[in-house]
């Protein structure tokens, strides 16, 4: 059943135009109501029994569901016109049509596992630890670890040890504690406890670690790792709210997987020669480990910013909670619908689903609200919106786009997308906002002009890189090769033919497959559209003749093997058979004749310039032949055996 959209005009405080929304959107309305919140409760149940709806309101989704719950019906769904579009100057009726054939897609669920906690919590600190510890303890399972004896109180309502932390490894429900200097209290007794003696490298684990210690946080980004509460001992709200967390911290949980792997894909190395390590520079959490040849990603610890899916030249990291293509298809209905809907010079603004969300909402209430041409797009990971999707959007038909930056994202990733989306697209069409407040968001987006692009929208498909490729040649119809930024995930590589020696080393480790040789002639070839710029080639070159050229070739000849070195072959002096190349059998001529003892005489050394065959042939006919046995014994036959037995 088509979803149907429940329209209101909160108070009368927007105008809706219910007919515009659905003939852009291709969506059903209702009418328009004034108060379905409140005094129009009853018809919003009426809207509800009809069938699978979306509320154009978020503010009061709480109502809305309820009500759902008390007619014993599905959940309805949610999109926010009001403060989204419903409060901007201009005309908003194209923008809502937008947001609303956004909101009707049906689009894939992402994959998660389940989390167990028990409830078994190590408090880290002193005195502020013990006051958290009786609190909690009750609720959870308390380990108090204490850097000073002389706290150690009488209580036995949870457990306490003195010692250090090593290391911390894990996240919720599976953390693995290393301690130093363990030691534990010895109950039995009168007087003061005494402890144990003191261990070095115990090893436990628990699910929740609460950290009142007010030392350096004991794990990367200490406020994306579930299970790892943190707060000053010194400041009673922060303590008090991360104990409240801590209570809540038992059960079992839906961890989402966010990013995918594939290994096979993986350019991290080849034969232990390094390569790319992109994922492993960005990733914020420590989730991501070398394994080899490709990397590992511990989906505990992912928080799922998202930023090694934007870095990733292969595609072997990928985000998918939900999959990219989920937001190409977004990007794509919105900018399609607004213009089919009248509207004109599309902006996007991308945000969050926190920061972003919170700040358009008070813009929207007690500012100017978000202009009628900029149209939001909410992200759960900003910094996985790369090139490649800032791209999409350009080509999809958006002219430009504003990132709204949220304090907790990873700033440097972004900026260097930014950057390569410039250079693809021919223009500064991509900005990072970090407005002070509502206000000065409404400032920046009605005030300034920003660079834009513009072209014949084109339907992003296809991986990453092929969405990529297809944007600027969509962007930049005339161009053919496009200078890229340092580190860019696209290009061809430079040979010094003068130092190449035709190893092809390269070749037989390119894990992309962007280089290739002739098995009949000696040639180099390269594939530019395959290549990664992952550096294993030049690192792995024993002449250092490879350099790597960031660029984008926009021609067709990018999906051709092309030739970028070749030698003329050498004829063996036998059989005339091409083998190697001339500048090679001369090299090892002039470094082995009359310099090695197996390459002393003029004849030896001929074999240099033989093919395998013939050099095998000469060298078993040869007088000096090294596997040549001695005179083979004759055969025994009967006779043998009846004169021997004649002679006795």
């Amino acid at each position: 059943m088509a979803k149907r959209l429940i329209l209101c005009d909160c108070a009368g405080s927007q105008s809706v135009n219910a007919e515009g929304i659905a003939e852009g959107a291709g969506v059903a309305c209702s009418r328009v109501y004034t108060a379905l919140c409140t005094t129009q409760i009853e018809q919003a149940a009426k809207e509800l029994g009809q069938g699978e709806a979306l509320i154009a309101c978020q503010q009061e989704r709480q109502t809305f569901e309820d009500l759902a719950a008390e007619l014993d019906i599905d959940t309805p769904g949610f999109v926010d016109l009001r403060d989204r579009a419903g409060w901007g100057e201009g005309n908003a009726a194209p923008k809502m049509a937008a947001l609303a054939a956004e909101a009707a897609l049906a689009l894939p669920i992402g994959k998660s596992v389940d989390v167990v906690s028990d409830g078994t919590c190590l408090i880290i600190g002193g005195e502020a630890a013990l006051a958290a510890a009786a609190d909690l303890s009750e609720t959870l399972a308390i380990t108090v670890l204490l850097s000073d004896p002389d706290l150690i109180p009488t209580n036995r309502a949870f457990d306490c040890v003195v010692g250090t932390i090593r290391s911390v490894a894990g996240a919720l429900g599976d953390f693995t504690v290393k301690f130093d200097a363990l030691q534990q209290i010895q109950p039995g007794g009168r007087g003061a406890f005494t402890l144990s003696d003191p261990q070095n490298g115990a090893v436990s684990g628990c699910d929740i670690i609460l950290d009142l210690s007010g030392a350096s946080a004991l794990v990367p980004a200490p406020d994306k790792r579930e299970g790892y509460l943190r707060a000053d001992p010194s400041h009673a709200p922060s303590i008090a709210k991360a104990v409240l967390e801590a209570s809540q911290l038992v059960g079992t949980f839906e961890k989402p997987l966010y990013v995918r792997l594939e290994p096979s894909l993986c350019a991290h190395s080849r034969a232990e020669q390094p390569a790319c390590s992109n994922c492993l520079n960005v990733c914020p959490t420590g989730a991501i480990t070398s394994a080899g040849e490709h990397v590992a990603i511990d989906p505990m610890i992912c928080a799922g910013c998202g930023s090694c899916s934007a870095v990733c030249p292969s595609g072997a990291i990928s985000y998918d909670a939900p999959p990219v293509d989920a937001i190409f298809r977004r990007l794509t209905t919105l900018a399609s619908t607004y213009r089919k809907a009248g509207g004109t010079a599309p902006h996007l603004l991308v945000h969050d689903a926190t920061h972003g969300v919170e700040m358009i909402s008070l813009a929207a209430r007690f500012s100017r609200g978000l202009p009628a041409h900029v149209i939001p797009l909410e992200v759960d990971a900003l910094s996985g919106f790369g090139h490649a999707e800032m791209l999409a959007a350009l080509s999809a038909g958006f002219e430009h786009v504003d990132i709204l930056m949220s304090p907790k994202t990873e700033r440097e990733v972004l900026d260097i997308q930014a950057a390569l989306t410039t250079a693809m697209a021919g223009a500064e069409a991509v900005r990072l906002l970090y407005p002070a407040d509502p206000d000065a968001l409404c400032d920046t987006l009605y005030d300034t002009t920003p660079e834009t692009r513009t072209c014949a929208p084109v339907l992003p498909m296809g991986t990453r890189r092929q969405v990529a490729r297809l944007a600027a040649k969509a962007l930049q119809p005339e161009a053919e090769i496009l200078d890229l930024p340092e580190n860019a995930p696209y290009g061809a590589i430079l040979v010094d033919k003068d130092a190449c020696t035709l190893c092809l080393s390269c070749v037989s480790l390119c894990p992309s497959g962007a280089l290739g040789d002739n098995p009949d002639l000696p040639q180099l070839r390269f594939q530019e559209d395959a290549c990664l710029q992952c550096g294993l080639c030049s690192n792995i070159c024993p002449e250092d003749a490879i350099t790597l050229k960031p660029q984008m070739n926009l021609t067709d000849a990018a999906f051709t093997q092309q030739v970028i070195n070749e030698e003329e072959p050498f004829a063996c002096i036998e059989c005339g058979s091409l083998f190697g190349s001339k500048s090679t059998i001369a090299k090892i001529t002039e470094k082995l004749v009359g310099k090695h003892a197996m390459f002393a005489t003029s004849d030896a050394a001929k074999m240099i310039q033989m093919c395998e065959n013939c050099r095998i042939q000469a060298q078993y006919h040869s007088d000096n032949n090294p596997f040549q046995g001695g005179e083979r014994p004759r055969v025994r036959t009967s006779e043998d055996y009846f004169s021997k037995r004649k002679d006795h």
